[in-house]
This record gives C-alpha cells, sequence and structure tokens, in this order.
C-alpha cells in the first residue's frame, strides 16, 4: 500500500483539467494581441494578391466561398487554372458568383472551371450526402480547403439539429466528418492536401473532452469559448489524423492562420483589440491578405515538404502555416498528445464514425457513418 503522498500525487496526476492556466492564458492571449499589431509587418513581405502556379491539374473543393477569405480562394484558384468546387449551402450566390467571374474572366483565357455543390455544416447528412456524391465521380482530389466557419459574437449559445454547439458542429465537427469521408478521393489525388483554416484564437481556447458542447456548467459559456475550443479541437483532430496517415497515402494535413481579419468579431474581445479594430483599421487585414496563407499552404511545393520533417521528426503537431506563410508553432495545449487522443476518440464517436474509420478507408473499403442518408 502507497504512502499518503504517493497517493496524493497519483490523484492529482489522475485528476482531469479544468481550464488553461492562468499562464497559458495569459501566453495565450499574448500571441493573439502581438499577432493583432504586428501581423502587417511580419507579413510585409508577401504580394498581394499572392501569385500562384499554373493550376491547370489541380481539383479542389472549398467550403464557404461566398464571401470573405473563402471567395477569395476560390476566385484566384480557378483563375490560375484549377477545377475549383464551391461546397457552400447558398448554391444560389455562388451560381451568381460564377456568373460573374466568368463575364469579368472573359477574353482572359479558357472559361473558369468551377461549379457549385450544395454543403451545410449544420447538418452532418449534408456533409454525408455531399461526400458520397463527389466520391461516386470516382475521380481525384488535390487539395480540400475546410474554410467555411463561425463566430457569433455576443449571441447566446445554439445547437445544431444534431444536438451540437453550433461553433464545434460548423468549425469542427462537420470538417472533420468532410475530410476522413473524402479520403478515398484524396487518395486517388495523392499528393493532396487537407488545408484547415483555423485560426490564432486556438491559443486561448480549451477542449473538454467530457463536455464538448459547454453545457455542464462548468465553465461559463460565451461565443468566445464556442469558438476558441472549436479552433483547438481542430488542430489537436489535425494532428492525429495526420499521424494515422501512412506517408504512401500521400496526404499531408496543414491548419493555417489567416490573420486577424476585416470582420465583426470585436465584442468578445479585449478592450485593447477592440480598440484597434475601431480605431486602428492599418493593422486588419482584408480577406484577400487573408487568403494567402491557405493559398500558399495548398499550392506550394515547400509546404509538403515542412510536412514530411515534422512526420519524420515525430512532431507532436500538425503543420502549422501562419498569416505570413511561414511555419509557425501552435499552442502549447494543442501539443498534449494524450488529450489530441481523447478529442480524436470522442469525436468520432460524435460524427458516427467507428474509431477504425481512417484505416478501412486507406484499405478501400467501406464504412458506415450514423448520418449516412436512408435510402428508401
Amino acid at each position: 500500500m502507497g504512502s499518503p503522498s504517493s497517493s496524493a500525487t497519483s490523484s492529482s496526476i489522475e485528476k482531469p483539467k479544468q481550464g488553461l492556466g492562468w499562464m497559458e492564458w495569459l501566453r495565450g492571449w499574448f500571441y493573439v494581441i502581438y499577432e493583432f499589431l504586428f501581423q502587417r509587418i511580419m507579413a510585409s513581405h508577401l504580394q498581394n494578391p499572392i501569385p500562384l502556379p499554373p493550376l491547370n491539374d489541380l481539383t479542389c473543393i472549398i467550403t464557404g466561398c461566398t464571401n470573405g477569405i473563402g471567395l477569395k480562394i476560390a476566385r484566384q484558384m480557378a483563375e490560375s487554372g484549377a477545377h475549383v468546387v464551391m461546397a457552400v449551402r447558398n448554391t444560389k450566390a455562388a451560381h451568381e458568383l460564377i456568373q460573374k467571374w466568368q463575364n469579368e474572366w472573359s477574353g482572359m483565357g479558357l472559361p473558369l472551371n468551377i461549379e457549385v455543390m450544395e454543403l451545410d455544416l449544420l447538418s452532418l447528412d449534408s456533409v454525408v450526402r455531399f461526400a458520397e456524391a463527389w466520391n461516386a465521380r470516382l475521380g481525384p482530389l488535390h487539395v480540400l480547403i475546410n474554410n467555411a466557419g463561425i463566430f457569433s459574437i455576443g449571441e447566446p449559445q445554439r445547437f445544431s439539429k444534431d444536438g451540437y454547439e453550433e461553433h464545434m458542429q460548423v468549425n469542427y465537427l462537420a470538417p472533420s466528418l468532410l475530410s476522413i469521408l473524402l479520403l478515398p478521393s484524396l487518395i486517388r489525388g495523392s499528393p493532396s492536401r487537407i488545408i484547415n483554416v483555423n485560426s490564432i484564437m486556438h491559443f486561448v481556447g480549451f477542449v473538454d473532452t467530457e463536455d464538448m458542447n459547454v453545457v455542464s456548467r462548468k465553465r461559463k459559456y460565451t461565443s468566445l469559448v464556442g469558438y476558441s475550443s472549436s479552433k483547438l479541437a481542430q488542430v489537436m483532430f489535425s494532428s492525429i489524423l495526420q499521424k494515422r496517415l501512412p506517408a504512401e497515402a500521400g496526404i499531408n494535413v496543414v491548419c493555417v492562420s489567416p490573420g486577424i481579419v476585416d470582420t465583426n468579431v470585436a465584442r468578445d474581445l479585449p478592450k485593447i483589440v477592440q480598440i484597434g479594430y475601431h480605431l486602428i483599421p492599418y493593422f486588419i487585414f482584408s480577406a484577400e491578405e487573408g487568403s494567402r496563407s491557405a493559398l500558399f499552404a495548398a499550392t506550394d511545393p515547400q509546404v509538403l515538404e515542412y510536412c514530411e520533417v515534422l512526420k519524420a521528426d515525430d512532431w507532436p503537431v500538425c503543420a502549422f502555416i501562419s498569416h505570413d506563410c511561414r511555419p509557425m508553432n501552435a499552442s502549447e495545449e494543442a501539443h498534449n498528445i494524450e488529450t489530441s487522443h481523447k478529442v480524436w476518440a470522442k469525436t468520432l464517436d460524435l460524427i458516427g464514425l467507428p474509431s477504425d474509420a481512417v484505416e478501412k478507408l486507406l484499405e478501400g473499403e467501406e464504412i458506415q457513418c450514423r448520418y449516412q442518408p436512408s435510402r428508401e
């Protein structure tokens, strides 16, 4: 029987973490404020728009691309020759955009190779239907850009029809399900990439795997808690997915920070950041500037080399590209490999996939998802 001191030590080790320590929290906000103040200086070496190589042999699916960063990504990739699939909820708006772009592009080359498919990230059924429709084409997918996201500033907590907190579902659960279900097409497009548009806000996030919906009242819910938690969960999940994909699969997972981009995200943020948003717009990126890191991660050959180095070194976190298109280190909490594995297991359960879903898909087997639409 152990001594009282050893028992106390054992129980303290087993006690689950309830949130970020104050030093972690302080460091996290330091990184956020530092990025806000200096992002334009740090990215001053980048051209705007960022130049892209010819992408004529590339097929790319981009979620949430009828406005903001996603719109800029979709248009620039299409104008560089890629076959772009706009995966959006508002298909009417997407078709109108395509018509506008084709008219403006007329006479500058071949018509843009761009199409629209319906995808509603607030419905996991919709994610499964989209993936089934795409995989049924039996064509290659070279790049998946999980760009769509929400930050419902100051809004009360809301849940999807699937029962999940909306930030967690749109920013994290639905893109995770989509990424796994599209693995067969990504294998056909190898070497291929999954690009997750993340955020510097993951530095102030914390994921409680027993309370991912933030309903237990252990933490007070705010939109900032919902958003930052979803972004940290995405980094953790991406890290485990990268580890589970063997080198021969030829699929790499990369998270990117677009920087702090011109959008209404101020009310839940510290006063100093609010002041910056309203009084010093110079510091904030435009949507075009915010699109550069995702475009770089999706197209630059150096990114694949970066991923290979991290894999060889058995680095605990997936590749992360900063707003200035340079590698950056994810948050301290994102390096918690034990929590990352818990997040992975919990997520597969939430999105209705078996624990060996990735392995089965890599072997060419079919898997069943709980959200599979019923066929009559």
